[in-house]
């Protein structure tokens, strides 16, 4: 069987149709639905948001309504879901911790009807209400708190910040996080998505599929990224290290965390849109003072490796705008899981409609009629060796 050019990574390899999101990396276009994502930050919400990618459509004022009333009825978390969550470490990391819940949600959710919508849109419903909760819950409970319940009054984002520290949000302070999770809800194929895909192309329950792709969210060079910007203004100090820092990091070819991108040769269009937004929080709140780094730090960059197309992606402001929010840092790819639910659900349900197995092949590099060699004539392996020093 002939095999074609192997690609690392898969790079540029269709791997489905779909009709869910479109990026021009060109020229910067991030589209839900055919619907460019500055409108539907600008005009949308998150819960219509995920309406749209899931169900292909933006819902009717009655469809929408519907919608918010299911999953307002579906926030609170079965106690045996809190009683796990109890037994957690407290120095585990949240995302272990949600993948963990995620994929306990099917042992209470376990009837399989991949062919009834009514269980689909129950599943849809519990993820999207359930995971914010969980991900709130695990932050109170490793400081040794009980969870902060649900309240009913308040909708989805203000719902969540409110869990997170029992007070009331500022207006603004909600709005710009349900942009955020609008920003986050869903960005083509990348590897969580991927990942939620094949496992969804098996056939198992949606508790598992959001399961694997937070496993795989959580990794540094995808959703944990936004972690170790931050982590990275710190080392930096002050504006008078920006350019000693980028220098070090282009002559040893070091990566710059939440900068370039596998698809944007231009600035990410939901950079864009978090750099105002965490502009509006500092007008309002106050500044942060690792946001003039950040800034100087997109300039020299841009100076640097503008011309091999590096510039700011998604990760870069976000985490500074969580932070404002008042959200920890280990918190801020749970964030992004909770708003990726939609896309991973969406591709799910896409999957669902066509669905195949997937089953991709290799290109073997091994040796051939290699002999079979009794245990006791067998050198030890440079592993053993290695094993036997330490």
């Amino acid at each position: 069987m002939s095999v074609g050019e192997f690609k690392p990574g898969l790079e540029g390899v269709p791997a489905t149709l779909s009709s869910i999101s479109y990026v021009d990396g060109q020229r910067g276009i991030l589209e839900y639905r055919g619907i460019r994502i500055e409108e539907l930050a600008q005009k949308s919400s998150f819960l219509e948001t995920a309406y749209l990618l899931i169900w292909g459509e933006l819902p009717t004022q009655d469809e929408l309504e519907a919608f918010e009333h299911e999953i307002r009825y579906h926030r609170r978390l079965k106690y045996r879901i809190r009683d796990m969550m109890k037994c957690f470490p407290e120095s585990g990391h949240p995302m272990d911790a949600l993948q963990a819940c995620a994929a306990a949600l099917g042992l209470f959710y376990s009837r399989r009807a991949l062919d009834d919508p009514a269980y689909i849109r129950a599943a849809v419903v519990r993820l999207l209400a359930k995971i914010p909760t969980m991900v709130a819950a695990f932050q109170l409970m490793r400081k040794g708190n009980d969870p902060v319940q649900p309240r009913d009054d308040l909708d989805y984002s203000a719902n969540f910040l409110y869990m997170l520290s029992e007070r009331e949000p500022d207006s603004l302070a909600a709005h710009i996080f349900d942009i955020c999770l609008t920003l986050h809800a869903e960005h083509t194929i990348n590897a969580s998505t991927f990942s939620a895909m094949v496992t969804a192309s098996t056939l198992t329950d949606p508790y598992a599929v959001v399961a694997s792709a937070v496993g795989t969210l959580a990794g540094p060079l995808h959703g944990g990224a936004n972690e170790e910007v931050i982590d990275m203004l710190e080392t930096i100090g002050s504006v008078d290290n920006v350019r000693s820092y980028v220098d070090h990091c282009v002559e040893k070819r070091l990566k710059i965390m939440g900068f370039g991108h596998r698809v944007y040769k231009v600035k990410d269009p939901r950079a864009i849109i978090l750099q105002d937004l965490a502009e509006q929080l500092f007008e309002k709140f106050g500044q942060d003072k690792y946001y003039d780094i950040a800034v100087t730090m997109e300039r020299v960059v841009e100076e640097k490796l503008g011309h091999k197309g590096v510039y700011p992606n998604v990760d870069f402001y976000s985490g500074l705008v969580y932070r404002k929010l008042g959200i920890p840092t280990d918190l801020f790819t749970p964030v992004f899981a909770i708003a990726r639910v939609a896309g991973w659900l969406a591709h799910w349900k896409e999957q669902l409609g066509e669905n195949r197995i997937y089953r991709p092949t290799q290109i073997y590099t091994g040796s051939h009629d290699m002999p079979y060699i009794p245990i006791g004539d067998r050198q030890p392996s440079s592993s053993d060796l290695i094993a036997s020093k330490v």
